[in-house]
Formats: C-alpha cells, structure tokens, sequence
C-alpha cells in the first residue's frame, strides 16, 4: 500500500508539472514520456537492473537517463525523473507511470475498457462498443479490446475495479442458479 500511496504522490506532482509546463498537450506529452521509460524498464531487464542496482552510482543512473531521454522528453519531465533518482524512487516508475495515467484520464474525462470478446472485433463492432460505452459511462471511453477463446460469445468488460460480464457463460452459470433455487410445487397424488 506505502508504494501505491508513494507512486500516487509522485503522479500528482508529475501531473502538476505537466500542466504548468504548457496544459492539455502536455498532459499527454509527459505521459508518453513516462509509458516509455516505464516501458523500457518493463521489456528489458538490463536496464531495470541498471537502474535498481544500489552498486551503480545515482549520478550514473542519472546520466544514462539525461541521455535516453535528450529530445524525446521535455526538460521538465527530465528533472523529473532526476529527482526519482535522487530519492531513490526509479524503481516504481511503472506505478507512477499508472497512476499518472488514471489521473490524466479523470483530468480528460476519459475512461479506460479492457474488452475480453470471443472474437476479434471488426471495426463497425468496436465503433458500436464505444459508443454503447460511452452512453453509459458518460465520458470518452478508450477501449483496449483482446480476443478470449474460453469465451462462448458475448464479452466482458473491465473498467478499473469493476467487471461487467455478459458472456454466455456467465448468463448460463446464472440461469443454471436461478433453476436450482426455483421451489417447484409439490406433486399432486392423484
């Protein structure tokens, strides 16, 4: 819990300086910036070693992050992340990276779906999807769809905490329930 409390902080201040630094456009500048360092650290375990490794000098780390970062991030964004150096708080720039994500999404009024389907979706079916979603919701939704074969039909929709399951599955495993918990009369003798 301290690092998700610890890496909101930092997402804050991030978000903070994302809008001092030149508002809507930057918001997202600063959070391509940060998905991409935070990406770096995710696929390659060399560079996550670097950077965690208590043996190499922060100064190092610092330098080796001012030169992956010269022209591909705003200043700001760089201080940023010397200052994460700094404090020793690099390690958690994948959760920073979330949380800066979240925070930009409620800024905008957007809303991340994670939709498990049975099947790919063509393009007339993702359009309906957000839509539906975005009527329910009320706010632009950002749907990430990803193919589930166990999936009979129908899909099932994650936004943050909440899941919403329409698969056939789960409509059968509640029609089977609601047929188990059914009192049928007693049988007449005749």
């Amino acid at each position: 819990m301290r690092a998700e409390i610890i890496s909101r902080n930092y997402a804050e201040t991030l978000l903070a300086l994302a809008e001092r630094s030149g508002g809507p456009g930057a918001l997202d500048e600063f959070g391509r910036a940060i998905d991409e360092l935070a990406g770096m650290l995710a696929s390659d375990p060399r560079t996550r070693q670097f950077l965690e490794t208590p043996q190499v000098r922060p100064e190092q780390k610092k330098e080796a992050l001012r030169q992956a970062l010269a022209g591909r991030a705003p200043e700001l964004f760089v201080r940023f992340v010397m200052v994460l150096v700094d404090k020793r708080r690099q390690t958690l720039l994948p959760e920073i990276a979330q949380a800066y994500r979240t925070l930009v999404d409620q800024r905008m009024g957007r809303a991340r779906v994670d939709v498990a389907i049975s099947h790919a979706p063509d393009e007339a079916l993702q359009a309906e999807i957000q839509r539906a979603l975005e009527v329910q919701l009320g706010r632009t939704v950002i749907p990430t769809y990803r193919v589930d074969p166990e999936l009979l039909g129908g899909m099932v929709l994650r936004l943050g905490d909440e899941i919403l399951d329409s698969s056939v599955r789960s409509s059968a495993a509640q029609l089977r329930r609601r047929l188990m918990d059914t009192q049928l009369p007693a049988a007449v003798n005749g």
